[in-house]
């Protein structure tokens, strides 16, 4: 799963959601939405290179790969 760590980066970049989207050009609130996602669904490329250029990060630095967590219930074995 790809978690979405834009709250993670601008509190290191000690920059506010007002202060990002004036450097971005977008509504604070869109920025709040999508600095609370735990979860990133889909984002603009134009968008991500804005970010990317505010914060001064790499899209790597916005994203993090963790795996899923296995659901029991749904565990299949594999003895052959």
């Amino acid at each position: 799963m790809i978690h979405w760590k834009l709250a993670v980066v601008m509190a290191e970049c000690n920059i506010s959601n007002k202060e990002l989207a004036l450097l971005i050009g977008m509504n604070p609130k869109s920025v709040s939405r999508l600095k609370v996602r735990r979860r990133l669904t889909r984002i603009d490329e134009s968008t991500l290179n804005s970010i990317c250029k505010a914060l001064k990060c790499q899209p790597g630095d916005l994203m993090a790969y963790e795996e899923d967590e296995p659901d029991t219930a749904q565990t299949v074995s594999h003895d052959l």
